[in-house]
């Protein structure tokens, strides 16, 4: 305890001390490093590079040693945008536009519209990080609904441990920690309405609450100050053979975008349709326990990821989703210095899956065995969702700005029907069915930030500061229907099982980034949260083998509360004109979402257990970064070290029911008391190689994972000095991009994968089996083509070699990609 208090006492202190330096050094700023701007400022502004080179700087020092204190620059006119190609290819290495307005001292990794455009075959929204360093997307097919990010230390389930922005909308769905229903809403976004992505890395800046653990994803739209217009169409196509499954599934995607300035309005309409036929995303598995006629045939004999019989006899889910969003974004000048935003976004989705089943009878009939669990797999899935996004914006350049937002996102449909079990022969099923809800699930957010310049517009001091709150409330009852397609809202009224509750967080933080010299800047921080969990309430009940409720269980759940406090440190040096040294340090605290402490969900074959006692988790982070920059590339070093206290890790286990032999997978969350992540990031990115035209890019990440105490783990089994599940060994991408000319760009791209376990104790050791968790190594290619100056079009192989991997789930094969693209 006195640590902490200690660690937040000399941030306080040394803050005081750093306002306190005289205006004099003031004087000793760069000249020309104007002020920088939001995407949504109401001001056009030079892009201020990422770092002023030290030579550049100590001469700007000189030239103006006898010049007052910088004041405010007078206002140029007003835009509301970014550039609609998002600063092409060298826009990539200019610093964030959020990184600039607050000073923030994350590293941070870029791409931009033409970039994406040129090089990545995006089919979503989450395709644009796909070669940035150490990322990886949980993407099982085009349009999934559950896609979730992982980072350098943090895994495929850990969604509540990135922040994703889309402008002033955070679309994280903080409702949870996991791959299903907290997944992030990138399916909010039209593909063609993004300018640019920035990643930021790690918990280092006061700004970010602790789910910034893994880092804060930014993606800007494109806000025109003169009229444009796109549409595009995309297909891919991806044959698919595994096990008994043979088909070519097939994804359009229509895209457009419209915007335009008219005098102080600025506004961005974008909509997307998205159809798509996806490969079997589960199986369906038996083990030796389930009893199967010699006369039935059909299955494929299998392992399970920790070696134990799970023989497949069909698919689980294989679905049909039909998608549609749209986005409407308005700016408004409120004065030459001040600008006003508002967005609304809404997404639907209209999802159905038919599991296919292996086996035949004696007859040579299609059946499934009375295998209740092919009815998990047969579902109607309706979801309606809706945000909203407001803010209020100034950029003066001058002793104060201000940057003040609010959000909400509401679930206004979201039901799941599915049948409760299937016919005891043939391929029928029952009509009693359940209905699965998450209907008045929403969550909001509120930040009021400002900027104080106690000594002017690049003075020695940058003070940022700023208050938050948020609140995310869960829905989630599942109902007992007696004709499961044709359900009402409520179907009989009883209740299955529900999950409810609520977690509400505030907090207020304060950074000061200080230059103590023109070549060493040390940024300061801290940020003080209150968490609270209430109205927690479960429902659990047991039912027989036709769905009659033989027993229930009702809980109130007690209330939870914490006040963290979370220091953060950063110190970057300028080594001379092309080298820098950086070092961050970060304290924060992940407090548990709503949905890990109360949510008891069943997807599929998969089933979440809620746990109502959990603790924060505790995260300390630190890394060391070596930087060379020239204009057109980068090449990046970083050391890093994570440990984490109480980790909130989610556990999958695949239970057999001993009466009759069939699997589900159950997953709960649980405290770990310690673990350990550290290793290095290698990244480079460079233009005109050898010959004009040719990029090259690339990273390396490798990761030394180590679970360093757990004493609630009750199996025969060890987990001490195992490695952290879900968390690759390795990582590494690379690829080329070719540009001739204006009109050509040819890219070819590698992305590899080491082993990751699953499970705490790593037993899973079993490869390419439906549930493990398997190395990749994937290649991909596109042939970009600007046929005139308002066509284009593109040609693209994901998988080239048509690599089978599972993450859990079977993951697309070699998939070819048209598109092509009209901009008015």
């Amino acid at each position: 305890m006195f640590r902490h208090h200690a660690l937040g006492g000399v941030s306080v202190v040394a803050l005081q001390l750093a306002l306190l330096q005289p205006a004099t050094i003031a004087h000793a700023q760069p000249a020309g490093e104007l002020p920088s701007v939001t995407v949504d400022a109401p001001r056009a502004a030079p892009q201020r590079p990422a770092r002023k080179p030290a030579g550049q700087a100590r001469r700007a020092t000189a030239a103006r040693a006898s010049k007052p204190a910088a004041t405010p620059q007078p206002a140029a006119s007003p835009a509301s945008t970014a550039n609609i190609d998002g600063g092409g290819v060298k826009g990539s290495f200019e610093t964030p536009a959020a990184k600039q307005r607050f000073a923030l001292p994350q590293e941070s990794f870029s791409i931009t519209a033409k970039q994406i455009d040129e090089t990545i075959n995006l089919k979503d929204p989450e395709d644009a990080v796909k070669y940035m360093p150490s990322l990886f997307v949980r993407k099982r097919n085009d349009g999934d609904n559950q896609a979730v990010l992982a980072t350098r230390t943090w895994g495929l389930n850990s969604s509540a441990r990135t922040l994703i922005y889309y402008d002033d909308l955070l679309v994280s769905t903080l409702l949870g920690n996991n791959n299903s229903a907290a997944s992030p809403k990138w399916n909010l976004i039209s593909p063609e309405a993004i300018a640019r992505v920035d990643f930021l890395n790690g918990p280092f800046s006061a700004a970010y609450p602790g789910n910034s653990i893994g880092g804060v994803l930014l993606i800007t739209s494109k806000m025109p100050d003169k009229p444009f217009a796109t549409v595009k169409e995309t297909v891919s196509v991806m044959p698919w053979s595994q096990y008994g499954t043979k088909d070519t599934y097939v994804t359009s995607q229509t895209s457009a975008s419209a915007g335009n300035r008219d005098g102080k309005l600025s506004w961005l309409v974008s909509a997307n349709y998205l159809d798509s036929y996806q490969q079997p995303l589960t199986y369906t598995t038996i083990s030796s326990l389930t009893s199967i006629p010699t006369t039935t045939t059909g299955a494929f004999p299998a392992r399970s990821k920790t070696g134990t019989e799970a023989d497949v006899v069909g698919t689980g889910v294989l679905a049909h989703s039909q998608q549609t969003s749209g986005n409407l974004r308005l700016a408004y000048d409120v004065s030459p210095l001040v600008q006003a935003t508002y967005s609304l976004g809404i997404w639907n989705n209209h999802q159905v899956s038919t599991p296919q089943t292996y086996l035949r009878d004696a007859n040579g009939q299609l059946t499934f065995n009375n295998i209740s669990t092919f009815a998990s797999g047969r579902y109607i899935w309706d979801q309606t969702q809706m945000s909203n996004a407001i803010a209020l914006k100034s950029d003066t350049r001058g002793t104060f700005d201000f940057d003040l937002s609010a959000s909400s996102y509401n679930y206004l449909q979201d039901a799941q029907l599915n049948p409760y079990t299937v016919t005891a022969t043939g391929t029928g099923y029952s009509q009693k069915g359940k209905i699965a809800r998450l209907d008045g699930t929403n969550w909001q957010n509120a930040d009021a930030k400002g900027i104080w310049r106690p000594f002017g517009y690049d003075g020695p001091h940058e003070v940022s500061f700023g208050l938050h709150g948020d609140r995310y409330r869960l829905e989630n009852p599942t109902y007992a229907t007696t004709v499961w397609d044709q359900a009402t809202s409520t179907g009989t009224g009883q209740l299955y099982a529900t999950g409810v509750g609520e977690t509400r967080t505030g907090a207020l933080w304060v950074q000061d980034a200080w230059k103590i010299l023109p070549d060493l800047k040390l940024t300061l921080g801290g940020r003080l949260e209150t968490w609270r969990a209430l109205d927690g309430f479960n429902v659990n009940t047991i039912q027989s083998a036709a769905g009659a409720i033989t027993q229930s269980l009702v809980t109130t759940q007690p209330q939870l509360s914490a006040t963290k406090f979370s220091p953060k440190a950063s110190l970057s040096y300028d080594l001379n004109r092309d080298w820098n040294v950086t070092a961050n340090f970060g304290e924060a605290y992940r407090f548990p979402t709503v949905g890990e402490l109360y949510q008891n969900l069943a997807v599929g074959t998969n089933i979440f257990l809620p746990n109502p006692l959990l603790k924060p988790e505790h995260d300390y982070t630190g890394e060391l970064n070596l930087e060379r920059h020239w204009s057109d590339g980068r090449v990046r070093l970083t050391l890093f070290q994570e440990k984490t206290f109480d980790a909130l890790i989610s556990q999958s286990t695949l239970v057999t029911n001993n009466t009759n032999g069939q699997q589900v997978t159950q997953t709960a969350v649980s405290n770990v008391d310690a673990i350990r992540m550290r290793g290095v990031e290698l990244s480079a990115d460079k233009d005109n190689v050898l010959v004009n035209g040719l990029q090259l890019f690339g990273s390396v990440t490798y990761v030394d994972s180590k679970i360093l105490a757990d004493a609630k783990w009750s199996a025969a089994t060890t987990v001490v000095g195992k490695r952290v599940p879900y968390v690759p060994d390795w990582r590494a991408k690379f690829g080329a991009t070719y540009r001739p000319n204006e009109s050509w760009a040819y890219t070819v791209a590698a992305r590899y994968s080491g082993k990751q376990y699953s499970t705490l104790d790593n037993t899973d050791i079993i490869p390419h089996v439906y549930g493990a968790f398997d190395s990749f190594f994937l290649v991909d290619m596109k042939i970009h083509y600007n046929a005139t100056k308002n066509f284009a079009f593109d040609f693209g192989i994901d998988n080239l070699f048509n690599q089978q991997y599972t993450l859990f789930h079977p993951f697309p094969g070699r998939t070819f990609v048209l598109a092509a693209k009209y901009t008015f």
